[in-house]
This record gives C-alpha cells, structure tokens and sequence, in this order.
C-alpha cells in the first residue's frame, strides 16, 4: 500500500516538486560545508584571489561530485532514512524519486563532475573529488555505518578531501598546507557528528546504526569529544608555521578554538552531573562547530588577502 500510494504521489507530482526532489537528494546543506572547505584553501595555495575561471569549474565541480555521493548515500540508506524522525521526510522514503531515476542521476552528477574538475582545474583534482565519493559510497555508506561506532571517525575522511581538491585545483600537487587542513576536518568531524548523534540518539538506535551516543554512555562519549576537540584546535594551529600566515589566521583560530574547547568542557561537566538528552545541550556544540569551522576557513582566506 505504501509502495502504491507513493507511486500515486510521485505521478500527481509537479515539475517544480520533481526538481525539488532530486536537489534534496544531494542534501545542499551538507554541500555548503563542503565548500567552505574549498573555496578558502584556494585562496590560500594562490597567495591571494584565485583565477576566476578555475575557482568557479572547481566549485561546481565539487558541488556536483559532492551531491553525487550524497545521492547514492540517499538511495543505499533508504530503509535507515525511513525510519529516523531526522530523514524520513527525504526523498527516497518518500517515494518522490524513483530508484532507477535515483540511481541514473547519481551516476551522471559523479561523470559531469568528474570531467568538469578533469577539464576546469586538472586531473588530480577530479581524481581526488572520485575517490572521496567511492570512499563515502563503498566505505562509510556499505561498510562502516552498519557496523562499528567508529564508523564516523574513518567513514568522515570521505568529507576531509575539499581542501586537498581547492589546493591542487590552484597548484596541480599537495604539500603539506592543504594535509593539515585535511586533518583539522578529520578531526573535527567526530566531535561534530556525535553531539548532533545525541540529539537523535533513540532514532540512530531504532534504525540500528550503532553511533557512538548508542552504544555508550554520555560520560565516555564526552570525553571523546573533547580528546577530538583537542585535537582539531592544536591541528589549526599547525597551519600558521605550515602555510607562514599572518597573525589573522591564528588569532581567528585560537579564539575560536577556545569557544570550541568550552563548549566540549561544559558538555562534559554536564554528563558527568548526569544530564541526560535534552538536558545535556549538545545541540549548542554541534551548532558552534558549524560556525567554528566555517571561521577558521574564512580566516584561511582572509589571510593571504591581507598579508
């Protein structure tokens, strides 16, 4: 009855609530932090303003190979999507979007991409833009995920490769600028990832997706947080002797850095008073560490403006 009624939708479906189905399947909001993780490092490998016409082929090339992943991210984790509160409301649960549709059109967005960083920036740039897609696909999405609570910790390095392709769209190799920055959003992802897991706890276990917030108890996944947090400020900080910024790019760090930092203290001390869900606030750390990212990678392009 399901499978019917969301035929019976999809086909009472107008262009524009098509065209909106299949933009959703490339979850736009994950694509923004993708690219304000490439765009900034451009700026950073040129010593100032990109050449126009490479910057823009690599920003649209990224944005396509990153729905691209997502697409397919969307299609092999229907069954998870249909039973979480968060994503049940997405296309493939819906029935909005056919499989086979789903399937032609994650394809072709991963080949156009492909070939427009091959053609726009350079090789190694679309190489490196397929391989954190086939990583998302075949590592995060088929393996880990199901499997382990570490299944964010390496299934997230798909998510790290944006500097790496905005640095060598610029310079055609890597150094190691754009590694460091590599491993600032490796670090930062599990931090990232598991408060919003504590917000969606009961969902993440309904679906039998074993994140950390699942399987342990908060006091053990806050000092987590915080070792990652850690970990992601001393990495920022690598970047002013690595890359020879100015004094904006580490003094932006460094505060920002510290809010971070605090923000991961005051979530330990709640869970260790016993608060639990709603009460623990973890909520406010996964929205500062949108913003605490977006302002180091802003602060990495406003840098070499400057000095």
């Amino acid at each position: 009855m399901a499978g019917t009624a969301g035929a019976a939708s999809a086909a009472r479906a107008t262009t524009g609530d098509r065209v909106k189905a299949y933009v959703a399947l490339t979850k736009p909001r994950i694509i923004e932090l993708l690219l304000t993780t490439t765009l900034p490092v451009m700026f950073l490998a040129a010593g100032g303003l990109p050449p126009l016409t490479t910057a823009v082929w690599t920003m649209l090339g990224g944005l396509l190979s990153a729905g691209s992943a997502n697409a397919f991210n969307c299609i092999l984790d229907a069954d998870i999507d249909e039973v979480m509160r968060r994503t049940r409301r997405r296309p493939m649960p819906r029935h909005q979007v056919p499989t086979r549709n789903a399937w032609i059109f994650a394809i072709a967005l991963a080949v156009v991409s492909t070939l427009m960083l091959g053609l726009g920036a350079n090789w190694l740039s679309a190489g490196l833009a397929l391989a954190a897609n086939a990583f998302y696909v075949f590592v995060y999405t088929l393996w880990l995920k199901r499997r382990t609570s570490q299944n964010i910790v390496w299934g997230g390095i798909a998510g790290c490769f944006p500097p790496l392709i905005g640095w060598t769209a610029i310079t055609g190799r890597v150094d190691w600028a754009p590694i460091i920055l590599f491993l600032v959003v490796f670090f930062w992802t599990p931090p990232h990832t598991w408060a919003l897991a504590f917000r969606y706890r009961e969902d993440y276990a309904a679906a039998k997706v074993p994140m950390l917030p699942v399987v342990m108890d908060a006091v053990g996944v806050a000092w987590r947080i915080l070792a990652y947090s850690v970990l992601t400020v001393a990495t920022t900080l690598l970047l002013w002797p690595a890359a020879h910024t100015g004094w904006i790019y580490p003094a932006v760090a460094a505060v920002c850095g510290a809010v971070f930092l605090a923000e991961a203290v005051a979530l330990l001390q709640r869970a260790r008073a016993g608060k639990r869900d709603a009460e623990l606030k973890a909520m406010r750390l996964f929205h500062w560490s949108n913003t605490y990212l977006a302002l180091v990678f802003l602060a990495v392009a406003i840098d070499p403006l400057v000095f």
